[in-house]
């Protein structure tokens, strides 16, 4: 079955950087476009990031862009999420997601808190 396993989140100080790892298993990983979301307390889960299939292609929120890099690695069945210029409003539970044949997968997701 698909599997999702975030992991990588914690504390960091305002200014800190994080690396988040999404390791896939359940199906053939090379074949999908794979996605970050997040949700943070008492608001809706929205989409950070999108890397297609061969990694060729990214897209980013706003919030993000210019501070977050999507990256995979197919050999490995793992997405990475490279946060760095992290702010307090990136406080959120980050969760890794996966679309196959009109079905959503989703992680269990990790805790990342920006905090001084």
């Amino acid at each position: 079955q698909v599997q999702l396993v975030e992991s990588g989140g914690g504390l960091v100080q305002p200014g800190g950087s994080l690396r988040l790892s999404c390791a896939a298993s359940g199906f053939t990983f090379s074949s999908y476009a794979m996605s970050w979301y997040r949700q943070a307390p008492g608001k809706e889960r929205e989409l950070v990031a999108t890397v297609t299939n061969t990694g060729g292609s990214r897209n980013y929120a706003d919030s993000v862009k210019g501070r977050f890099t999507v990256s995979r690695d197919n050999a490995k069945n793992t997405v990475y999420l490279q946060m760095n210029s992290l702010k307090p409003d990136d406080t959120a539970v980050y969760y890794c997601y996966v679309r196959i044949w009109l079905t959503n997968y989703w992680g269990q997701g990790t805790q990342v808190t920006v905090s001084s």
